[in-house]
Protein backbone atom coordinates (compact mmCIF):
# COMPACT_ATOMS: atom_id res chain seq x y z
CA UNK A 1 0.00 0.00 0.00
CA UNK A 2 1.26 3.64 -0.18
CA UNK A 3 2.58 5.35 2.23
CA UNK A 4 1.48 8.50 2.93
CA UNK A 5 4.83 10.90 2.39
CA UNK A 6 5.63 14.15 4.08
CA UNK A 7 5.35 17.78 2.43
CA UNK A 8 8.43 20.29 2.27
CA UNK A 9 8.52 23.51 0.39
CA UNK A 10 11.41 21.99 -1.94
CA UNK A 11 12.94 24.79 -3.62
CA UNK A 12 14.94 22.89 -6.15
CA UNK A 13 14.38 24.26 -9.39
CA UNK A 14 13.45 22.12 -12.25
CA UNK A 15 14.26 22.62 -16.12
CA UNK A 16 10.91 24.34 -17.26
CA UNK A 17 10.88 25.25 -20.61
CA UNK A 18 8.67 27.53 -22.38
CA UNK A 19 9.47 26.02 -26.04
CA UNK A 20 6.19 23.94 -25.80
CA UNK A 21 2.10 24.76 -25.20
CA UNK A 22 0.89 23.65 -22.20
CA UNK A 23 -1.20 20.33 -21.65
CA UNK A 24 -4.28 19.16 -19.71
CA UNK A 25 -6.88 21.18 -17.99
CA UNK A 26 -9.50 20.58 -15.56
CA UNK A 27 -12.01 23.64 -14.25
CA UNK A 28 -10.27 26.34 -16.73
CA UNK A 29 -11.59 25.02 -19.71
CA UNK A 30 -10.05 26.48 -22.80
CA UNK A 31 -10.71 24.16 -25.60
CA UNK A 32 -11.79 26.36 -28.57
CA UNK A 33 -14.56 25.66 -31.15
CA UNK A 34 -13.38 24.81 -34.90
CA UNK A 35 -16.92 25.21 -36.81
CA UNK A 36 -16.06 23.80 -40.56
CA UNK A 37 -18.11 26.09 -43.54
CA UNK A 38 -18.76 23.67 -46.27
CA UNK A 39 -20.81 23.98 -50.05
CA UNK A 40 -23.74 22.46 -50.36
CA UNK A 41 -23.45 18.74 -50.81
CA UNK A 42 -25.82 15.96 -53.07
CA UNK A 43 -28.20 14.17 -51.13
CA UNK A 44 -26.48 10.91 -51.12
CA UNK A 45 -23.10 12.08 -49.54
CA UNK A 46 -25.11 14.02 -47.23
CA UNK A 47 -26.87 10.65 -46.05
CA UNK A 48 -23.59 9.10 -45.78
CA UNK A 49 -22.15 11.48 -43.64
CA UNK A 50 -25.26 11.88 -41.58
CA UNK A 51 -24.91 7.91 -40.92
CA UNK A 52 -21.51 8.60 -39.83
CA UNK A 53 -22.29 11.04 -37.51
CA UNK A 54 -24.84 8.49 -36.49
CA UNK A 55 -22.06 5.71 -36.22
CA UNK A 56 -19.53 8.21 -34.37
CA UNK A 57 -21.97 8.73 -31.74
CA UNK A 58 -22.73 4.96 -31.15
CA UNK A 59 -18.90 4.66 -30.87
CA UNK A 60 -18.20 7.62 -28.21
CA UNK A 61 -21.21 5.94 -26.25
CA UNK A 62 -20.16 2.60 -26.28
CA UNK A 63 -16.51 4.11 -24.99
CA UNK A 64 -17.94 6.01 -22.30
CA UNK A 65 -20.19 2.70 -21.15
CA UNK A 66 -16.33 1.11 -21.53
CA UNK A 67 -15.02 3.78 -18.88
CA UNK A 68 -17.40 3.97 -16.56
CA UNK A 69 -17.49 -0.17 -15.79
CA UNK A 70 -13.73 -0.13 -15.95
CA UNK A 71 -13.82 2.37 -12.99
CA UNK A 72 -16.79 1.20 -11.36
CA UNK A 73 -14.44 -2.30 -11.52
CA UNK A 74 -11.02 -0.43 -10.29
CA UNK A 75 -13.07 1.75 -7.10
CA UNK A 76 -14.18 -1.97 -6.11
CA UNK A 77 -10.99 -3.55 -6.06
CA UNK A 78 -8.97 -0.53 -4.17
CA UNK A 79 -11.30 -0.38 -2.01
CA UNK A 80 -11.07 -4.39 -1.07
CA UNK A 81 -7.14 -3.81 -1.36
CA UNK A 82 -7.25 -0.95 0.93
CA UNK A 83 -9.03 -2.92 3.83
CA UNK A 84 -6.87 -5.87 3.40
CA UNK A 85 -3.40 -3.72 3.94
CA UNK A 86 -0.65 -5.91 4.22
CA UNK A 87 -1.92 -9.25 3.61
CA UNK A 88 -2.19 -8.18 -0.49
CA UNK A 89 -0.10 -7.50 -2.95
CA UNK A 90 -2.27 -5.15 -4.84
CA UNK A 91 -5.13 -5.42 -7.51
CA UNK A 92 -5.90 -5.30 -10.59
CA UNK A 93 -8.04 -5.24 -14.24
CA UNK A 94 -8.08 -8.53 -15.53
CA UNK A 95 -8.55 -8.75 -19.43
CA UNK A 96 -12.08 -9.61 -19.02
CA UNK A 97 -12.33 -6.90 -16.91
CA UNK A 98 -12.97 -8.56 -13.53
CA UNK A 99 -11.60 -6.99 -10.40
CA UNK A 100 -8.79 -9.20 -9.16
CA UNK A 101 -7.58 -8.79 -5.51
CA UNK A 102 -4.13 -10.82 -4.14
CA UNK A 103 -4.35 -12.70 -1.24
CA UNK A 104 -2.14 -14.79 1.44
CA UNK A 105 -5.09 -17.37 2.75
CA UNK A 106 -8.62 -18.67 2.32
CA UNK A 107 -10.41 -16.52 4.68
CA UNK A 108 -8.90 -13.43 2.81
CA UNK A 109 -10.18 -15.05 -0.44
CA UNK A 110 -13.46 -15.71 0.69
CA UNK A 111 -13.79 -11.92 2.18
CA UNK A 112 -12.98 -10.75 -1.37
CA UNK A 113 -15.13 -12.92 -3.42
CA UNK A 114 -18.37 -12.13 -0.99
CA UNK A 115 -17.20 -8.52 -1.92
CA UNK A 116 -18.02 -8.75 -5.49
CA UNK A 117 -13.71 -9.08 -6.53
CA UNK A 118 -11.60 -12.37 -7.75
CA UNK A 119 -9.33 -13.49 -5.16
CA UNK A 120 -5.38 -14.58 -6.95
CA UNK A 121 -3.20 -15.55 -4.02
CA UNK A 122 -0.21 -14.87 -4.51
CA UNK A 123 2.97 -16.79 -5.15
CA UNK A 124 4.93 -14.13 -2.97
CA UNK A 125 3.75 -12.89 0.32
CA UNK A 126 3.73 -8.73 0.53
CA UNK A 127 6.49 -8.99 3.37
CA UNK A 128 8.93 -11.31 0.61
CA UNK A 129 8.05 -8.29 -1.97
CA UNK A 130 8.38 -5.55 0.51
CA UNK A 131 12.17 -6.84 1.43
CA UNK A 132 13.06 -6.57 -2.66
CA UNK A 133 11.97 -3.52 -2.65
CA UNK A 134 13.54 -2.42 -0.01
CA UNK A 135 17.10 -3.74 -1.19
CA UNK A 136 16.43 -2.26 -4.60
CA UNK A 137 15.40 1.35 -3.09
CA UNK A 138 18.95 1.34 -0.92
CA UNK A 139 20.79 0.18 -4.01
CA UNK A 140 19.51 1.81 -6.61
CA UNK A 141 19.30 5.31 -4.70
CA UNK A 142 21.72 7.33 -7.05
CA UNK A 143 20.86 6.06 -10.33
CA UNK A 144 18.48 8.48 -12.12
CA UNK A 145 16.88 6.52 -14.81
CA UNK A 146 15.50 3.72 -12.87
CA UNK A 147 12.73 2.48 -10.54
CA UNK A 148 10.55 0.00 -9.63
CA UNK A 149 7.06 -1.31 -8.82
CA UNK A 150 5.19 -4.33 -7.99
CA UNK A 151 3.29 -5.70 -10.45
CA UNK A 152 0.51 -7.76 -8.25
CA UNK A 153 -0.20 -10.38 -10.91
CA UNK A 154 2.73 -11.91 -11.67
CA UNK A 155 4.05 -11.53 -7.28
CA UNK A 156 7.26 -9.63 -8.79
CA UNK A 157 8.68 -6.20 -8.61
CA UNK A 158 9.26 -4.97 -12.02
CA UNK A 159 12.43 -2.93 -12.34
CA UNK A 160 12.98 -0.33 -15.46
CA UNK A 161 16.28 1.82 -16.79
CA UNK A 162 16.30 4.22 -19.42
CA UNK A 163 19.02 4.92 -22.12
CA UNK A 164 20.98 7.27 -19.60
CA UNK A 165 21.95 3.98 -17.39
CA UNK A 166 25.43 2.76 -18.74
CA UNK A 167 28.87 1.51 -17.53
CA UNK A 168 29.20 1.19 -13.91
CA UNK A 169 26.19 2.17 -12.72
CA UNK A 170 24.34 -0.55 -15.23
CA UNK A 171 26.71 -2.92 -13.74
CA UNK A 172 25.67 -1.80 -10.66
CA UNK A 173 22.11 -2.28 -11.24
CA UNK A 174 23.07 -5.65 -12.80
CA UNK A 175 24.66 -7.06 -9.75
CA UNK A 176 21.55 -6.35 -7.63
CA UNK A 177 18.89 -7.79 -9.91
CA UNK A 178 21.20 -10.76 -9.59
CA UNK A 179 20.67 -11.44 -6.27
CA UNK A 180 17.14 -10.87 -6.54
CA UNK A 181 17.03 -13.86 -8.58
CA UNK A 182 13.37 -14.83 -10.20
CA UNK A 183 11.59 -12.45 -7.96
CA UNK A 184 12.32 -9.57 -10.42
CA UNK A 185 11.51 -8.89 -13.96
CA UNK A 186 13.37 -5.84 -15.96
CA UNK A 187 12.16 -3.47 -18.86
CA UNK A 188 14.13 -1.19 -20.66
CA UNK A 189 12.73 2.54 -21.88
CA UNK A 190 14.37 3.94 -24.92
CA UNK A 191 15.40 7.69 -24.29
CA UNK A 192 15.59 9.68 -20.88
CA UNK A 193 13.61 9.80 -17.93
CA UNK A 194 12.28 13.02 -17.67
CA UNK A 195 9.66 14.99 -15.81
CA UNK A 196 7.19 17.09 -18.81
CA UNK A 197 8.11 20.53 -17.50
CA UNK A 198 5.63 22.24 -19.28
CA UNK A 199 1.96 21.54 -19.95
CA UNK A 200 -0.96 23.08 -19.20
CA UNK A 201 -5.06 24.40 -19.89
CA UNK A 202 -1.87 26.57 -20.32
CA UNK A 203 -0.93 28.33 -17.38
CA UNK A 204 2.39 30.56 -17.31
CA UNK A 205 4.61 32.31 -15.10
CA UNK A 206 8.28 33.25 -14.73
CA UNK A 207 9.43 32.19 -18.03
CA UNK A 208 7.78 28.92 -17.64
CA UNK A 209 3.84 27.32 -18.84
CA UNK A 210 2.89 24.18 -16.69
CA UNK A 211 -0.48 22.55 -16.55
CA UNK A 212 -3.67 23.21 -14.82
CA UNK A 213 -4.49 19.93 -13.27
CA UNK A 214 -7.56 19.77 -10.93
CA UNK A 215 -9.49 22.67 -9.81
CA UNK A 216 -10.17 22.00 -5.79
CA UNK A 217 -11.93 23.62 -2.73
CA UNK A 218 -10.43 23.93 0.52
CA UNK A 219 -13.20 25.18 3.04
CA UNK A 220 -14.80 27.75 1.01
CA UNK A 221 -11.53 29.01 -1.05
CA UNK A 222 -10.70 28.30 -4.22
CA UNK A 223 -7.26 26.31 -5.62
CA UNK A 224 -5.97 23.98 -8.31
CA UNK A 225 -3.22 21.15 -8.47
CA UNK A 226 -0.69 20.77 -10.53
CA UNK A 227 3.13 19.47 -10.57
CA UNK A 228 5.28 19.77 -7.89
CA UNK A 229 8.27 20.49 -10.28
CA UNK A 230 6.65 23.16 -11.73
CA UNK A 231 5.23 24.85 -8.18
CA UNK A 232 9.14 24.47 -7.56
CA UNK A 233 9.36 26.69 -10.00
CA UNK A 234 6.93 29.34 -10.38
CA UNK A 235 5.19 31.56 -7.58
CA UNK A 236 2.71 33.89 -9.22
CA UNK A 237 0.45 32.16 -12.56
CA UNK A 238 -1.33 33.85 -15.29
CA UNK A 239 -3.60 32.40 -17.77
CA UNK A 240 -2.05 34.31 -20.27
CA UNK A 241 1.97 34.07 -21.93
CA UNK A 242 1.73 38.21 -21.41
CA UNK A 243 0.94 37.77 -17.40
CA UNK A 244 -1.82 40.30 -18.20
CA UNK A 245 -4.62 37.80 -16.17
CA UNK A 246 -3.25 36.80 -12.84
CA UNK A 247 -4.72 33.24 -12.28
CA UNK A 248 -3.27 32.33 -8.70
CA UNK A 249 -0.20 31.65 -6.57
CA UNK A 250 1.21 28.62 -5.53
CA UNK A 251 1.11 28.25 -1.41
CA UNK A 252 2.88 25.13 -1.72
CA UNK A 253 4.98 22.78 -3.72
CA UNK A 254 6.52 18.96 -3.09
CA UNK A 255 8.89 17.95 -5.42
CA UNK A 256 10.84 15.67 -5.46
CA UNK A 257 9.72 12.56 -2.70
CA UNK A 258 6.69 13.39 -3.85
CA UNK A 259 5.14 15.97 -7.36
CA UNK A 260 2.25 18.23 -6.71
CA UNK A 261 2.04 21.64 -5.81
CA UNK A 262 -1.17 23.45 -4.37
CA UNK A 263 -2.00 27.24 -6.18
CA UNK A 264 -4.64 29.47 -4.74
CA UNK A 265 -6.56 31.46 -7.56
CA UNK A 266 -7.65 35.05 -7.53
CA UNK A 267 -10.89 36.08 -6.25
CA UNK A 268 -13.44 35.15 -9.67
CA UNK A 269 -10.96 32.96 -10.91
CA UNK A 270 -11.64 29.62 -9.57
CA UNK A 271 -13.97 26.91 -12.06
CA UNK A 272 -15.86 24.03 -11.66
CA UNK A 273 -13.66 20.87 -12.07
CA UNK A 274 -13.83 19.59 -15.72
CA UNK A 275 -11.27 18.80 -18.48
CA UNK A 276 -10.74 19.85 -21.34
CA UNK A 277 -11.40 17.30 -24.16
CA UNK A 278 -9.90 19.55 -27.02
CA UNK A 279 -12.98 18.56 -29.58
CA UNK A 280 -15.27 21.68 -28.04
CA UNK A 281 -16.24 19.54 -25.42
CA UNK A 282 -14.87 19.25 -21.03
CA UNK A 283 -15.50 16.07 -19.21
CA UNK A 284 -17.42 16.74 -15.29
CA UNK A 285 -14.88 15.69 -12.88
CA UNK A 286 -17.01 14.69 -9.40
CA UNK A 287 -14.74 12.55 -7.67
CA UNK A 288 -11.20 11.60 -6.66
CA UNK A 289 -10.24 8.07 -7.07
CA UNK A 290 -7.36 5.46 -6.61
CA UNK A 291 -5.96 4.02 -9.89
CA UNK A 292 -5.66 0.32 -10.57
CA UNK A 293 -3.27 -1.87 -12.38
CA UNK A 294 -5.03 -2.95 -16.07
CA UNK A 295 -7.59 0.22 -15.62
CA UNK A 296 -8.13 1.86 -18.93
CA UNK A 297 -7.38 5.52 -18.15
CA UNK A 298 -7.52 9.29 -20.07
CA UNK A 299 -5.04 11.59 -20.12
CA UNK A 300 -5.41 15.52 -21.40
CA UNK A 301 -3.18 17.75 -22.83
CA UNK A 302 -3.06 20.50 -25.47
CA UNK A 303 0.69 19.74 -26.58
CA UNK A 304 -0.85 16.30 -27.46
CA UNK A 305 -4.27 16.22 -27.33
CA UNK A 306 -6.63 13.20 -25.60
CA UNK A 307 -4.48 10.13 -24.94
CA UNK A 308 -5.76 6.57 -23.79
CA UNK A 309 -4.11 3.80 -22.11
CA UNK A 310 -4.00 1.00 -19.18
CA UNK A 311 -2.39 1.80 -15.92
CA UNK A 312 0.22 -0.75 -15.56
CA UNK A 313 2.02 -0.43 -11.95
CA UNK A 314 0.91 1.56 -8.81
CA UNK A 315 2.74 2.82 -6.22
CA UNK A 316 6.00 3.10 -8.29
CA UNK A 317 9.24 4.61 -7.66
CA UNK A 318 11.12 7.16 -10.30
CA UNK A 319 14.52 7.79 -10.06
CA UNK A 320 14.24 11.24 -12.52
CA UNK A 321 17.78 13.40 -13.05
CA UNK A 322 16.23 16.12 -10.55
CA UNK A 323 15.69 13.40 -7.92
CA UNK A 324 13.19 10.37 -6.71
CA UNK A 325 9.37 10.52 -6.44
CA UNK A 326 7.68 7.46 -5.04
CA UNK A 327 4.11 6.16 -4.97
CA UNK A 328 3.44 6.80 -8.50
CA UNK A 329 0.99 5.65 -11.03
CA UNK A 330 2.67 3.95 -14.41
CA UNK A 331 0.86 3.92 -17.61
CA UNK A 332 1.21 3.11 -21.13
CA UNK A 333 -0.22 6.75 -22.00
CA UNK A 334 2.16 8.66 -24.00
CA UNK A 335 3.05 12.32 -23.38
CA UNK A 336 5.44 15.22 -24.30
CA UNK A 337 6.94 18.18 -22.80
CA UNK A 338 4.03 20.26 -22.78
CA UNK A 339 1.81 18.04 -20.60
CA UNK A 340 3.32 18.02 -17.22
CA UNK A 341 0.57 18.91 -14.40
CA UNK A 342 -2.19 17.71 -16.52
CA UNK A 343 -5.14 15.32 -15.18
CA UNK A 344 -5.39 11.40 -15.55
CA UNK A 345 -9.01 10.53 -15.36
CA UNK A 346 -11.52 7.95 -16.36
CA UNK A 347 -15.16 8.32 -16.44
CA UNK A 348 -15.88 11.65 -13.92
CA UNK A 349 -12.73 10.24 -11.41
CA UNK A 350 -10.00 12.06 -10.72
CA UNK A 351 -6.60 9.80 -10.85
CA UNK A 352 -3.54 11.83 -11.04
CA UNK A 353 -1.01 14.85 -12.33
CA UNK A 354 1.11 14.43 -15.10
CA UNK A 355 4.66 13.86 -13.64
CA UNK A 356 7.31 12.43 -16.49
CA UNK A 357 8.07 9.72 -18.61
CA UNK A 358 9.81 8.83 -21.43
CA UNK A 359 9.05 8.25 -25.67
CA UNK A 360 6.35 10.44 -27.38
CA UNK A 361 2.96 10.14 -29.05
CA UNK A 362 4.42 9.57 -32.00
CA UNK A 363 6.38 6.33 -30.86
CA UNK A 364 4.45 6.08 -28.08
CA UNK A 365 6.12 5.64 -24.31
CA UNK A 366 5.59 5.48 -20.65
CA UNK A 367 4.14 8.29 -18.33
CA UNK A 368 4.17 8.21 -14.91
CA UNK A 369 1.79 10.26 -12.71
CA UNK A 370 1.32 11.40 -8.98
CA UNK A 371 -1.75 10.29 -7.34
CA UNK A 372 -4.72 12.72 -6.74
CA UNK A 373 -5.74 11.37 -3.87
CA UNK A 374 -2.47 11.97 -1.79
CA UNK A 375 -2.93 15.72 -2.90
CA UNK A 376 -5.75 15.79 -1.48
CA UNK A 377 -5.47 14.59 1.64
CA UNK A 378 -2.39 16.32 2.01
CA UNK A 379 -3.80 19.93 1.07
CA UNK A 380 -6.88 18.83 2.97
CA UNK A 381 -8.54 19.93 -0.58
CA UNK A 382 -11.43 18.30 -2.23
CA UNK A 383 -12.44 18.38 -5.94
CA UNK A 384 -14.06 21.68 -6.74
Amino acid sequence: MRRRKSVRNSRLRTAVTTTALAAGSAGLVAGSLYVVHTEGRPGGQEAKLAGDARAGHQAKAQARTADQASQQAATKAARIADRLGDRTTGAYIDSAGRPVVTVTNAEDAAAVRAAGAVPKTTRRSPAALKRVTSTIRSSFADIPGTGWAVDPATSKVTVWTDDTVTGTRKAAVQRTLQQMGSAVRTVHFDGKLRTFAVGGDPIFGESARCSLGFNVKRGQEDFFLTAGHCGNAVQNWASDQEGATALGTTVQSDFPGNDFALVQVEQGAGGESAVNLYNGQARAITQAGEAVVGQRVLRSGSTTGVHDGQVTATNATVNFAEGTVSGMIQTTVCAEPGDSGGPLFAGDTALGLTSGGSGDCQAGGVTFFQPVTEALQVFDADIG
